[in-house]
């Protein structure tokens, strides 16, 4: 039979053991909080400034990257958007001067824009007739002139016909990426050019320009990726984000157009079917569940 002193030498053992377990807990639950709010600050930082790097639907080798372009939050960050709608856009002359680099290997045969000299007033309307259903685009050619004009030029030579969206993002940021004929995510016109609106309304070193802006839903935007490696000029290409929720961005992001009710409606069901978390990074997101192509493009 053991002592009374073994019996309180074990029962001392056990409370030591009890207690150890409790610290232990504690100490987890500690490091778990700690973690959370970690996770909660990356998932923020890559809504909004980071973001920038990560959204990178590339249109030429040279920057070749990963294209991601949504933060995998459990829930959506556009829900309660915190930055506001980027400042309006500064009244531009009559007439502009475009310029349009030579940049990769086209995916179609196209040809830059002829015209480079370009006017800012007037609008042009979108169709595009797709697998899911009709977008209309109304373009925006006095915030963005050059963009307009490259993404008409591409519509008239049938570049965005029969091209898959080749990427969905329902969390954090809330688009559909289109405007890659190869559906990869790396394909482009074969030249590139500079951002417009709104990255024109900041001084290239104002800090506020890497700050996150509201990109609201129905707005259309310019894929990228990041500023040339050589040059620190635009590589704007042909990829472009259709949004179908509040989202924010730097304001990086060259916005030229508005999307129509019918387009929206028509994107909000391709949302709603999800995407299938292919996107190898740590922004998530991924190809549309429910697959969809352009048919045709056309502008007037």
């Amino acid at each position: 039979m053991p002592s009374n002193e073994q019996r309180r030498a074990a029962a001392k053992r056990k409370l030591e053991r009890q207690l150890a377990r409790r610290a232990e807990r504690a100490r987890r639950r500690k490091q778990l909080t700690i973690a959370g709010s970690v996770l909660g600050v990356v998932i923020a930082v890559a809504a909004g400034v980071s973001i920038y790097y990560l959204t990178r639907g590339d249109d030429h080798a040279a920057n070749s990257a990963d294209s991601s372009a949504t933060t995998s939050a459990d829930a959506s960050l556009s829900d309660t958007p915190k930055a506001a709608p980027p400042p309006a856009a500064k009244p531009k002359a009559a007439t502009v001067s475009c310029a349009y680099r030579d940049g990769g290997q086209a995916a179609k045969p196209v040809q830059k824009p002829d015209k480079t000299q370009v006017s800012t007033s007037g609008t042009h309307k979108v169709t595009i007739d797709s697998t899911q259903g009709p977008i209309g685009i109304t373009l925006n050619a006095a915030e963005s002139p050059c963009t307009v004009n490259s993404f008409v030029n591409l519509a008239d030579q049938h570049f965005y016909d029969n091209t898959p969206c080749h990427r969905l993002s329902t969390q954090g940021l809330q688009m559909l990426q289109c405007g890659d004929p190869t559906g990869t995510g790396q394909g482009g016109p074969g030249y590139e050019y500079n951002n417009e609106y709104p990255t024109d309304q900041y001084a290239k070193e104002d800090p506020a320009a890497q700050n996150p802006v509201l990109y609201k839903r129905g707005v259309v935007a310019m894929a990228n990726a990041g500023p040339d490696r050589t040059t620190g000029e635009g590589t704007n290409g042909s990829q472009f984000f259709l949004m179908f929720g509040d989202s924010q961005l730097p304001p990086q992001y060259t916005i030229f157009g508005t999307i129509d009710q019918a387009g929206l409606a028509t994107l909000d069901k391709v949302a709603k079917a999800g995407d299938d978390h292919s996107m190898d990074s740590s922004a998530g997101g991924g190809k549309p569940n429910l697959p969809i192509t352009f048919t045709s493009v056309t502008a007037s």
